[in-house]
């Protein structure tokens, strides 16, 4: 076998086609051990795709996956049980209570009852569901449920746990709860994210990777990306009349010297050092030019910015 850096999990060459679509074209990233690592992009950028083909739920056009250096696709079934995925779609059997959920899934993975279902208490324990235990799983609210799903990837104790859209469709108090559970996961476990919401990842990945279109764009640390957008914060301007956002970029950009304009939809973007200062003068050549300005927001560098620089639109567009 070929002499192997310290990762859990290597993707190398992944395409799926559907069709004419090409959902993955050419992935190939590597994930280390105990990060939390963001898979970001659109709805509909391949994200899910991607997961499925690295978890071996899915069977890859061309390319293979790496678990610890072994084969997953075709490998052993103690390879395949060292990740844990939970799916974005809420996966339930709706006649069984929720510790029997847990049971159920330790017992496929050749887990003894018994300690399938004290693995499950502790996990329900962990998430703020142990009131629930003993209540059929189709009786919870969505936010609940889906709690239950992330218990239920982690009960068999896999190596690499996948979470697929983790915070979709949760209420603030779930979505903290989740997303701190998260963070304590990785102190033992290596953590895979994918999310359309850049700012989740922000705040809990160590590196990020950016797909859009079923091609990876970027892949590096959120500080690392936001530092290659450019120095200083950022005003968002939204242009509500007059001249078009793109006219109006090509304006600022002619009349101040060392700032950066981007135009995203009915939106200017304008990053400099010492913006604050700028602004009024921003202002005035704006509406000299008969441009109706609305909300003004202040801001520093995201990581939406980043997706912005690389594909000239917004992330939810």
């Amino acid at each position: 076998m070929e002499e192997m850096e310290n990762y859990v999990l290597q993707a190398q060459g992944l395409t799926k086609h559907y069709g004419d679509l090409t959902a993955v074209a050419d992935l190939t990233l590597e994930v280390r051990p105990g990060e939390i690592f963001g898979f970001l992009g659109p709805n509909g950028a391949g994200k899910t795709t991607s997961i499925n083909m690295i978890c071996g739920l899915l069977k890859p056009d061309a390319g293979r996956v790496l678990v610890h250096g072994e084969v997953l696709d075709g490998g052993t079934a103690a390879v395949r049980a060292r990740v844990g995925m939970c799916p974005q779609e809420i996966i339930l059997w709706p006649r069984l209570t929720c510790i029997e959920q847990l049971q159920f899934i330790g017992e496929m993975y050749n887990i003894p009852a018994r300690e399938a279902r004290k693995r499950g208490a502790e996990l329900l324990e962990m998430l703020g569901l142990s009131e629930k235990a003993d209540k059929l799983a189709r009786t919870l609210s969505g936010g609940m449920q889906r709690r239950l799903n992330l218990a239920m990837a982690l009960v068999h104790d896999p190596d690499i746990v996948v979470l697929d859209e983790a915070e979709a469709g949760l209420d603030p108090q779930s979505r903290v709860l989740v997303r701190e559970f998260i963070q304590a996961l990785a102190q033992t476990k290596t953590v895979i994210l994918t999310t359309h919401n850049m700012d989740e990842a922000d705040r809990v990945a160590d590196r990020v990777a950016i797909i859009d279109h079923g091609k990876l764009l970027v892949l590096d640390t959120p500080e690392n990306l936001k530092q290659r957008v450019g120095a200083g914060d950022v005003v968002e301007l939204a242009i509500e009349g007059g001249l078009d956002a793109q006219s109006a970029a090509e304006l600022l950009t002619a009349q101040f010297e060392n700032i950066n304009v981007e135009a995203a939809d009915h939106t200017l973007i304008v990053r400099a050092l010492g913006i604050v200062r700028l602004l009024a003068g921003i202002l005035d050549c704006l509406e000299g030019a008969g441009v109706e300005t609305g909300e003004v927001r202040l801001r520093e560098n995201t990581l939406e910015d980043v997706f912005i620089q690389l594909t000239g639109r917004r992330l939810r567009e």
